[in-house]
């Protein structure tokens, strides 16, 4: 049925059974996660950041990694005065894996996230697991453990700063004209086909369409450029192998470009 995605969890499998020295570690041996501060913001929030510095050469992944990629997940629970916690993703880079198309960071990845806490008069504890995959030759899955109590009183931090510099910008703040969805039944699922009217976001960009539900998974995108409407095409099918129904409004679409990236939230029928 789902036979792009039997293939990139093939390609992965195939990773994940080789042999090295570096395959018999474990994730904590190949990065390190950090709690770093940031202190309050004007509007009463906790600035902090999960900080992962990889060793030489490894690479993580970025929340759609792509068909070679592994996704990491957050497990909060642990937390203490949390009410909301927003993350702040940095613009991504593209890796070719294996002949398939991943998206993450390499060396090190500084991860923003914005806490709102339930009662603003007492401290915010930063407690839980992060599972994520880390690769180079071999991909090593794993889980990482933190505990950290944020320091209110703390100032500006610089690499939390440059983090929040390399976000994707807005639809608004790029240029965004017009972003339309078609959709058509397929074999397995639904195409989707995106024609976004915006400025070149430099070089040759990458177009990540992101289905907005957990239950459904989006292929590599097909991008191409005509004038100035960006086509991106994807198939999107459901982990249940059943009929869905697909919300427009949910569909997130990322671009990658050489200049910058661009974060599109929604579209509308075509």
């Amino acid at each position: 049925m789902m036979c792009i995605r039997k293939k990139a969890a093939a390609a992965l499998a195939a990773g994940l059974c080789l042999t090295s020295p570096s395959a018999a570690q474990g994730v904590d041996q190949l990065v390190q996660l950090d709690i770093l501060d940031g202190g309050r913001t004007a509007k009463g929030t906790y600035q902090g950041a999960l900080r992962l510095t990889l060793k030489d050469g490894w690479k993580t992944y970025w929340r759609a990694p792509g068909d070679a990629g592994i996704p990491p997940q957050f497990n909060w629970a642990g937390s203490g005065n949390v009410g909301d916690i927003k993350i702040i993703w940095p613009a991504p880079s593209v890796f070719d894996q294996n002949g398939l198309q991943s998206i993450g960071y390499a060396d090190q990845l500084v991860l923003p996230v914005e806490i709102t806490p339930k009662n603003p008069a007492k401290p915010v504890r930063l407690r839980g697991e992060m599972d994520l995959g880390v690769c180079k030759d071999v991909c090593v899955p794993g889980r990482l453990g933190f505990d950290h109590t944020l320091d209110s009183q703390a100032g500006r931090n610089p690499a939390i700063a440059a983090a929040l510099a390399q976000r994707p910008f807005s639809a608004r703040e790029a240029g965004v004209a017009e972003t339309e969805c078609r959709l058509k039944p397929t074999d397995d699922g639904m195409q989707i086909e995106a024609h976004i009217k915006m400025p070149s976001a430099g070089g040759a960009e990458i177009a990540v369409i992101e289905p907005g539900n957990p239950m459904l998974w989006a292929s590599q995108a097909d991008t191409t450029r005509q004038g100035s409407t960006l086509i991106a095409r994807s198939e999107v099918i459901s982990a249940t192998g059943g009929p869905f129904a697909l919300d427009r409004s949910e569909v997130r679409i990322t671009v990658l470009g050489a200049d910058h990236a661009v974060d599109i939230i929604g579209c509308t029928a075509g």
